[in-house]
């Protein structure tokens, strides 16, 4: 059966960094607390959600050797769209110029390798380019008033270019799994804040990771013992720190872009995952673990051998 590579990629964060140094000013905090509790050292603040995902965009289609007109579909992962109606993968399209369809996806820090998945799916029916892009701009949510909230989020996007093969692709296994029990825990109504529930997060995202991720696995014929890389979505570096202990996998197996970027939703395993491939953390044949959760509550993992 056809599948798909990944050809191209790229991000795009605000210029603005707000540090920790600089939310103690207004909150009651440190930069040891927040370190100490979170990993966090610093977060880029500002732009829009159409806008970080057209310029991560172009820069996943200028490495792939492709301009929008080439692309078949766009999927967007996001929170934060600019608007209710219209989706915000339709600005973006515009903006790029892309040929094919556009829609967004919706499954908070779990929305991109949701969006992977499905775009690995679209692959096999027939689309040969398609842009996956994970974009999102949580300030615009978030009380800067509220520290429970405020030390964590960032803005940012990332994006990557799948183009379909006549062979076999890189996702190995994937798994997808939601409980809407627990909805509460995380959420923004239509014009409030973001709210979180630090505590039972933590507790349900740890066994969420874990048990995706060894279905993922066990459906791709491989262990932890396989995985070369984990790319975990950055929601904290102690959820990120348990999960890959319990897993087996050494701290040199797994990437941590958290304290550069905070939490950015959708957009964290992108970000994460271009790092892993800017530092040659990736190689052709590697095998990648992608694992995210989030609000709904969602959870995702991929398990790609890097190249196909």
């Amino acid at each position: 059966m056809p599948g798909a590579i990944v050809t191209g990629w790229g991000i795009a964060v605000p210029d603005k960094v707000v540090t920790n140094e600089d939310l103690s000013l207004t909150l009651d905090t440190s930069d040891a607390w927040i370190t100490e509790r979170t990993g966090i050292k610093e977060r880029h603040i500002g732009g829009t959600t159409s806008g970080l995902a057209i310029e991560a965009g172009e820069h996943a289609l200028k490495r792939a050797g492709l301009t929008g007109s080439d692309i078949d579909l766009l999927v967007l992962a996001t929170t934060t769209p600019d608007a209710i109606v219209p989706g915000t993968s339709a600005t973006v399209q515009a903006g790029l110029g892309v040929a094919g369809g556009a829609f967004d996806v919706n499954a908070a820090c779990s929305g991109f390798v949701y969006a992977l998945v499905v775009a690995h799916g679209m692959a096999l029916v027939g689309a040969q380019k398609i842009l996956v892009v994970g974009s999102e701009t949580l300030s615009r949510i978030t009380d800067w008033d509220d520290r429970s909230v405020a030390i964590l989020v960032g803005d940012g996007a990332g994006a990557v270019v799948l183009e379909a093969t006549e062979g076999p692709g890189e996702l190995l296994g994937w798994h997808l799994g939601a409980d809407g029990e627990l909805r509460d825990l995380l959420k923004c109504d239509h014009g409030g804040h973001l709210y979180m529930n630090g505590k039972e997060i933590f507790r349900h995202a740890v066994r969420a990771v874990i048990d995706s991720s060894l279905i993922a696995l066990e459906r791709a014929g491989l262990t932890p013992d396989d995985v070369d890389l984990f790319v975990p979505h950055q929601a904290n570096a102690r959820i990120i720190t348990a999960a890959a202990q319990r897993l087996g996998i050494a701290e040199d197996r797994y990437v941590v872009t958290i304290d550069r970027y905070g939490n950015t939703s959708s957009a964290s395993i992108p970000l994460a995952l271009v790092d892993a491939l800017e530092t040659d953390r990736i190689k052709p044949g590697s095998i990648v673990l992608l694992s995210g959760f989030g609000g709904g509550m969602t959870w995702a993992s991929a398990v790609l051998r890097w190249g196909g």
